[in-house]
């Protein structure tokens, strides 16, 4: 869920804020469908965050409650 703050009111709708978690930048906007790239403010963003995942700089540290090790699931199988 992105990062969302009261804004001010503008032509008598309430506006909201979308903080970017890359950039931190505050996007105001009164409907989601707004924003094309939530939660980020950007393409940029949006690509900046992917090319952390990829590049392994994010991680999940420990395993999900219920998670095995898919490797020792059914370590008999027969191969090849």
């Amino acid at each position: 869920m992105p990062y969302v703050v009261p804004g001010t009111r503008t032509n008598g709708f309430q506006m909201a804020e979308l903080i970017c978690p890359t950039c931190r930048r505050k996007t105001p906007y009164a409907e989601l469908a707004e924003i094309p790239y939530r939660p980020f403010c950007s393409l940029r963003c949006q690509m900046i965050d992917l090319g952390k995942w990829l590049n392994e700089e994010y991680r999940i540290s420990e395993p999900l409650d219920g998670a095995t090790d898919l490797s020792l699931e059914n370590p008999s199988s027969p191969t090849g």
